[in-house]
């Protein structure tokens, strides 16, 4: 029996994460980030044999003219999940040297301590267990002592509470009216993940209540959407890890200042107009939120990683709480599959090490992400913080600046917007991308026009046509014997050799969706771990606050805000340039 056939079987039964590790195991654990020396993976035989075969001249026409079982030996299905990934430029030789640095990096031991709850959070000494966000009732799972199932499902029970109360019209405004409309307050984490979700799932919604998503800073998404909304009837949900994140909390104070113009008491505002959700019980009590009215987060999970938590509370106030849960449980199918099955058949483990040959090895530095579905629309812009802020790294666990190329640059867009936008770039540019095509092959099936049927068939020939000329350039359509090649045809080569992924879902369902997430959380995983970056921290957006605070203290508008400016230094002496722009503004500002 196989490894994925055992894990289907085992997960009939009791589901055991053991957090105890045996002795062995322990000094094995300690080996993974190779505290006990400073070893980079350039240094691994298997890396360097991979810099050996990237230096081969890949073509892959030649590959697919070679291996006739091509598309059959570099596929595999996991999940509702087709993978293809024939179309990258590699063989069985760079599969094999890949799968041995994916050993020689303890990428299994990697894998087990992030699921026991080890301290794969390096820099700030801390587990990521968002994994365990998703775990069954049954699991068991101890974190420093603490029941951490038990902890998630009080969570998420609380929270089911809260949106069957808001759901049901039992939830009510100052003016004992119910709730129409929710906006959910976040930024980074805590906005894409349920703005993407709430998008791709909205055929799920069964509710009139509507979800807003506020993350701007400057206030323009705010101060449009409160035009349209009625206070009587507005719950504001402020999501923030930390409670300290000046972007949510300056469209939280708006929010409430737009609610005092009722002339209602602000206690009674912030009872009935506000929920809390953030690992800072101490900081949301300090901002008036009721305690009853506050839901839990934990310093181990991640902001990008957050959305099965209670971040997720406006999708499942859209959705309802028995959709959410069947996302949450085709997230724990992914990650089971992660967990027990052999590298060679192992979608995150696969897309990981592809991007890590790309990027690494073959200098493809950029990639780009293209669901030909409009309800993936939000998608890409989620995998750019997913992956970037994760895996933009250029120091090792260790601290030694790395020698390598890490994370590419990502974007990505809707495939049919993307084909009369940025595809000119794919075909005939200058830049080696990679592609990660997205489908889903059943849609509209129980329509009954045939229009929508033919549109979702259209969509899907043109996601296998792009990748084909992508792969082929002017050979994917065959010329006629005697056609005469014109002056004008030298504007038309495509080049092609541009590698990608096709990744087919059978339907898009709140299960399938879940699934699609965690392959790509573990994707980030696969290739921090092989590069040896600890893709749970994000040091580089901290510096950027500190200076704005500093920079603040100098525009004469916030002078007006005294509060805004403690420990603000106003002596600060600035490069020119941001001198010369700070008179600019403070010329033309009115204050």
């Amino acid at each position: 029996m196989s490894k994925e056939a055992m894990s289907k079987e085992a997960m009939s039964k009791e589901t055991s994460v053991k957090q105890s590790m045996s002795t062995q195991t322990s000094i094995k654990q300690s080996k993974l980030n190779n505290k006990s020396t400073n070893a980079l993976p350039t240094q691994l035989p298997q890396w360097q044999k991979l810099q050996q075969l990237a230096q081969r001249s890949w073509s892959l026409t030649e590959l697919f003219n070679t291996e006739m079982d091509r598309a059959k030996k570099y596929s595999v299905s996991a999940e509702g999940i087709y993978f293809d990934y024939s179309k990258q430029c590699l063989d069985s030789d760079v599969k094999k040297q890949l799968m041995a640095l994916a050993n020689a990096c303890n990428l299994q031991l990697k894998i087990n301590a992030l699921y026991q709850g080890e301290k794969v959070n390096s820099s700030e000494d801390r587990a990521a267990l968002h994994t365990a966000l998703r775990l069954p009732k049954t699991a068991k799972l101890s974190h420093q002592g603490i029941d951490v199932v038990a902890e998630v499902h009080d969570s998420l029970d609380k929270s089911a509470d809260l949106v069957d109360r808001i759901r049901n019209g039992i939830w009510r405004g100052y003016s004992g009216k119910a709730i129409t409309d929710v906006v959910n307050i976040g930024v980074g984490g805590s906005d894409l993940g349920p703005v993407m979700t709430n998008t791709a799932l909205d055929e799920w919604a069964d509710s009139d209540i509507q979800v807003h998503f506020v993350s701007n800073m400057d206030g323009t998404q705010l101060g449009n959407l409160l035009e349209r909304l009625n206070p009587e009837t507005t719950l504001f949900i402020i999501s923030s890890k930390s409670f300290g994140t000046v972007d949510t909390l300056s469209n939280a104070e708006t929010a409430r200042a737009w609610l005092l113009e009722t002339g209602a008491s602000q206690a009674t505002l912030l009872r009935r107009h506000f929920i809390g959700i953030s690992a800072n019980t101490k900081k949301v009590s300090a901002w008036g939120i009721a305690k009853e009215h506050q839901l839990k987060l934990w310093n181990w999970v991640g902001g990008r990683f957050s959305m099965w938590s209670a971040i997720g509370l406006a999708v499942a106030i859209r959705i309802g709480t028995e959709r959410f849960n069947e996302m949450l449980q085709g997230a724990y199918a992914m990650d089971q599959h992660f967990l027990n099955t052999e590298f060679e058949h192992n979608l995150p483990v696969l897309l990981g090490l592809i991007g890590v040959w790309n990027s690494t090895f073959l200098d493809i530095n950029a990639h780009t992400v293209l669901p030909y579905d409009g309800r993936l629309k939000y998608f890409p812009s989620y995998l750019t913080q997913l992956e970037m802020e994760s895996n933009g790294k250029s120091v090792t666990h260790q601290g030694q600046a790395v020698a390598y190329a890490t994370c590419p640059i990502l974007w990505g867009e809707i495939g049919s917007n993307a084909q009369h936008a940025f595809y000119q770039l794919l075909h005939q540019g200058t830049q080696k991308v990679s592609c990660d095509f997205i489908a889903c092959v059943n849609y509209y099936q129980d329509s009954e026009s045939n229009e929508l049927k033919r549109q979702h068939a259209l969509s899907l020939a043109n996601c296998l046509a792009q990748s084909r000329v992508l792969a082929f350039g002017n050979d994917a359509l065959v010329a006629k014997p005697d056609q005469e090649v014109s002056d004008l045809d030298k504007f038309k080569r495509y080049r092609g050799n541009q590698p990608s992924t096709t990744i087919l879902l059978d339907e898009l369902t709140p299960r399938s969706f879940g699934s699609l997430i965690a392959l790509y959380e573990h994707k980030v995983f696969v290739m921090a771990s092989i590069w040896d970056i600890n893709p749970f921290d994000q040091w580089g957006v901290e510096m950027g606050k500190k200076v704005a605070d500093e920079v603040f203290a100098h525009i004469n508008l916030a002078k007006s805000f005294s509060n805004s400016l403690e420990g603000a230094d106003p002596e600060v002496n600035f490069d020119s340039s941001t001198q010369a722009l700070l008179q600019h503004i403070n010329k033309k500002i009115e204050v």
